[in-house]
This record gives C-alpha cells, structure tokens and sequence, in this order.
C-alpha cells in the first residue's frame, strides 16, 4: 500500500472545537487499486462499528471518539475544521484519519460518492454540531478519547502511531 501522507492541526474556531493536540491525517491513493478491501483492512486494525454512506451535508463532530473515513467510490470535497476550515479533495481509495472533536462537512461530491466509516474499538459515535450549549462537556469528553492502539491502515505500524503520541 503506497500512500502520500498529509497532516494538518486544526484549531478550535469557537463553534467547533476541533481537537487541540491530535492532527488530521490524510492517506491519500492508499486503496486506489483496492477500494473494496477499506472496510476489511479497518476491521483488521480493530477499527470497527463499520458503515458505508456519505458525509453529511453540514458541520459535525464526535467528540466520544475518533473517525476513519475511506473514500469507496467517486470524489468529494469535505470541509474540516468548521465554516474556514480546510477544503479537502477526496479521491476513491483516500482515506481520512479524523480526530475526536474534527468538524466535518460533505461540501460537494459526485453522485457516486460513498465512505467507509469506522471507529477504535467499534465506539458508537455521538453527534455534535455547533451548539454552544455543549461546547463544556464536549471538551472535556474529547481530553478523554484516548490515542487508539492501532493506525487504521496500517496496523502496528503507520502515520498514526508517530503523529499521535500521548
């Protein structure tokens, strides 16, 4: 599996708290030849609770957990980090490694669009959108999603395991 990595930080903006010490990680082309065995290597690396369907159309985060999100089939371009967050071109066989508390967005895709999800240790996610109201608990719940075990990938070893040190 041959991949081009990118990170970004993503910084509270006030309405999504993004998450202050874990970076987004991007695989790009990783399952390119391959798209049908995302959801299989996912589970294999203990990301479970596995789904596929899109990205929703507006802003929300989980802040219980951390995300995977392999791109199965077509393109999208998914807004992280809120309204000025970064604009991402996703790609069949793109994976994005999202941290709890990443706003995210399906801001346009192609009709074919379609994502595997999962999550360490099949979490069931909570949704959260921009509601000052939680914005407390939601913090503190996301100081407390540990580091998983596993990169999503790539198993024992990965971006993951150097980019998200405790």
């Amino acid at each position: 599996m041959e991949s081009q990595i990118q990170t970004i930080q993503l910084a509270d903006n006030g309405q999504i708290p993004n998450n202050p010490d874990l970076s987004v990680i991007i695989y790009k082309a990783v399952f390119k030849e391959r798209p049908d065995e995302i959801e299989a290597a996912f589970n294999r690396h203990q990301w479970t609770g596995s789904w596929t369907g899109g990205v929703y159309d507006y802003h929300h985060y989980h802040s219980n957990t951390h995300e995977v999100l392999g791109v199965k089939a077509g393109y999208a371009t998914v807004l992280i980090g809120g309204d000025q967050g970064e604009r991402l071109e996703l790609h069949q066989g793109d994976v994005i490694l999202l941290p709890a508390g990443t706003g995210h967005k399906n801001a346009e895709s192609s009709p074919d669009f379609k994502v595997v999800g999962a999550y360490p240790g099949g979490t069931s996610p909570n949704m959260k959108k921009k509601d000052p109201s939680d914005r407390v608990q939601a913090l503190a719940e996301i100081k407390n999603v540990p580091v998983p075990q596993t990169d999503p990938v790539y198993g024992d070893k990965g971006p993951m395991l150097t980019e998200w040190k405790e």
